[in-house]
């Protein structure tokens, strides 16, 4: 049973959040900038991409999220910003002097974040005066457009609300994220930008996302592919006047419920909108030595391209999946896991002691034409266990990368 209510909602659900999505002309129709505005200087956490290869706003971000206080967030999308040198870095610095010039705040408290091609510059003289148009559209109610405005090849927007009561407070927590492609774990080509309204201190904010982007944002993949830019960052302003939140409070639990909620929601909603998915698949590790070793098998069955294309193929070659367990670097007894494969309704064993089971190829064929598929691995070495989620790969991701400049 849940302790929190989930409902459609987004950023501008919890108190004293506004936000915006403009089109400002970097993209020919479409809304290309959000912002995302607090109230009231918030507590703040930010993960970021692991790629060496960093996008300058990234650098920006890191750099201003140290001393854990951001009032603003301000993105531009159909634009990286990345691999553009010392001017890029300087342009997303003015980005943030903009964005806090119009809203009155100090620029060291702004989070700057950028999507699109690579390796082009950024076109200031739209930038810059549709940061102030951004301005000027802020609303309580432009969570929606803020979730659309950071798009790129998604075909839907993701946001996403719950309400937990905290200290008889009643607590919000919105997000919106953005990916479709260059999603890989340890972060991907994605976005996500969580706001709560609840009093939380800043260490237990910071844990609390690691960990829980360790467990979502951080077990997706579409096509083994870690960006230059990407990021999840949180503003919690406090105007909930619930009693600060830490790992000693009475209702911690249920704030942590209900957070780990959006994001695994949010993160799976990027891997449904995978470029030219037809099939969302699930990978459950059970009985594992350690997460961290079921979580790297989860990993390896979700990006080999053996396995995505089989399941695209709704073919139910069973060695592709032993065979990408067998080279996670995991350690186990072949002649002792079990694997089992099927959607909600089904489940069949298809290995046991390191050998096919002479499953009904019939039945299968039925099983792999769901949408949803689910991939189960008892592996026999302790008690640990980890979920993960990818999509397959289809003719559409070949054609949808192969022309994305043009």
């Amino acid at each position: 049973m849940k302790n929190f209510e989930v409902f459609n909602g987004d950023i501008t659900s919890p108190k004293g959040f506004q936000a915006s999505g403009v089109h400002i002309g970097i993209k020919k129709k479409k809304k290309d900038m959000t912002l995302i505005a607090s109230d009231v200087l918030a507590e703040a956490a930010g993960v970021f991409t692991t790629n060496k290869v960093c996008a300058a706003p990234v650098l920006v971000s890191k750099e201003n999220i140290k001393a854990g206080k951001i009032q603003a967030v301000i993105v531009n999308s159909g634009n990286a910003n990345a691999c553009t040198g010392e001017e890029g870095y300087e342009n997303a610095l003015k980005m943030t002097k903009v964005t806090a010039e119009a809203l009155h705040i100090d620029p060291s408290h702004v989070i700057v974040a950028s999507t699109g091609i690579i390796g082009v510059p950024l076109p200031m003289d739209t930038i810059l005066p549709g940061i102030k148009k951004a301005a000027k559209a802020l609303s309580p109610d432009g969570g929606e457009a803020a979730a659309e405005a950071i798009l790129t090849t998604d075909t839907i927007d993701k946001k996403i609300a719950v309400e937990v009561e905290i200290d008889g407070k009643k607590v919000t927590i919105g997000g919106i994220a953005k990916g479709s492609g260059m999603i890989h774990p340890n972060m991907a080509t994605m976005l996500s930008f969580i706001t709560t309204d609840a009093k939380v201190e800043g260490e237990f904010l910071q844990e609390l996302l690691k960990t829980t982007s360790d467990k979502t944002y951080n077990m997706i993949t579409v096509d083994g592919d870690t960006s230059t830019n990407d990021m999840v960052c949180v503003m919690a302003n406090g105007m909930a006047k619930n009693t600060a939140l830490n790992q000693e409070h009475p209702e911690a639990q249920k704030f942590i419920e209900a957070f780990y909620y959006v994001n695994e929601y949010l993160a799976k909603k990027i891997v449904q909108d995978g470029e030219g998915a037809t099939k969302f698949i699930e990978v459950e590790v059970i009985n594992s030595r350690s997460f961290k070793e079921a979580q790297t098998v989860a990993k390896s069955i979700l990006s080999s391209n053996l396995v995505k294309t089989a399941f695209f193929g709704e073919d139910g070659n069973w060695g592709r999946i032993l065979c990408s367990i067998g080279y996670s670097g995991a350690e186990f007894e072949v002649n002792e896991i079990e694997v089992f494969l099927g959607n909600k309704d089904k489940m069949i064993k298809i290995v046991e002691n390191g050998q096919g089971t002479g499953f009904s190829e019939e039945v299968m064929e039925k099983l792999l034409k769901s949408k949803k598929l689910k991939i189960m691995v008892d592996l026999k070495t302790g008690t640990e266990s980890a979920k993960g989620w990818g999509c397959d790969l289809s003719y559409d991701y070949v054609k949808i990368n192969g022309a994305y400049r043009t």
